[in-house]
């Protein structure tokens, strides 16, 4: 067993824009992949879990980019637990350089164990055995807590939750959110500025079929960030929240 975990990965083709940056949510992807290797090699991978009536679910990240990760670069990505925050989440950092050594992203992410049948948080207890907490060490020096939204949001667009968007868990997927949340800014918004920032916290799961309300507001103390959030339209439900902020 590694209490740190690290890997190398390279931008594919298919996970670039326009620009031949990675996409946030390809950022997103790669970072949860590692993760799940990281948990097989403790011992706790996705099948041994499942025969145990448990699952890992993404609760919150946020991610910080440093420089964009172009078309056909390779990276190194570091990863390790770091701990249980408020009795509830795992707690799990992630490091990314080129390999000579240039820091491109850093990332914080809290992790809850679900039943996934009775769709419900389970106590990190139930886990059983040990995961590293590698003494805390974070990859970002701040606390990954709730966002708080601002009223009156513009409204942007709706969504659904089709076939594309839904994962082996029967709901939608962690990174297709990030892409609902970044195609809220034009064309033109991504081409004039870089992601440099974003947080997303997952309240409650969407399912097939099930349509967001996603609406938008730029935060009032500063123009560069932006507070985002989608509601459910069948349940009434906020699903997620999200910030951001593009290089000033």
């Amino acid at each position: 067993m590694q209490p740190v975990w690290i890997e190398e990965t390279y931008v594919k083709t298919y996970e670039t824009d326009f620009k031949g940056h990675m996409k946030p949510s390809c950022l997103v992807q790669n970072l949860t992949e590692a993760a799940s290797r990281h948990a097989a090699n403790l011992g706790y991978d996705y099948p041994a879990l499942w025969e145990r009536g448990m699952v890992w679910v993404l609760s919150r990240i946020k991610v910080h980019i440093n420089a964009p990760l172009l078309m056909g670069e390779r990276a190194i990505i570091k990863t390790w637990p770091k701990g249980i925050q408020q009795k509830l989440f795992f707690m799990r950092d992630f490091e990314l350089h080129a390999p000579d050594g240039t820091h491109l992203a850093s990332a914080s992410s809290a992790w809850l164990l679900i039943n996934p049948i009775a769709r419900r948080i389970m106590a990190p207890q139930s886990l059983g055995g040990d995961i590293p907490d590698n003494n805390g060490i974070a990859a970002l020096a701040e606390p990954l807590e709730k966002i708080a939204i601002p009223e009156n949001l513009t409204p942007q667009r709706t969504v659904e939750a089709s076939y594309s968007a839904t994962d082996l868990l029967g709901h939608v997927n962690s990174a297709r959110y990030v892409d609902w949340v970044c195609d809220c800014f034009s064309h033109d918004d991504h081409l004039a500025h870089r992601l440099e920032w974003l947080q997303i916290n997952y309240n409650n799961e969407t399912k097939p079929g099930e349509r967001l309300a996603i609406a938008t507001t730029p935060d009032p103390a500063n123009p560069a960030n932006w507070f985002i959030q989608g509601t459910n339209l069948e349940s009434g439900l906020r699903s997620f929240d999200a910030a951001l902020g593009w290089e000033s």
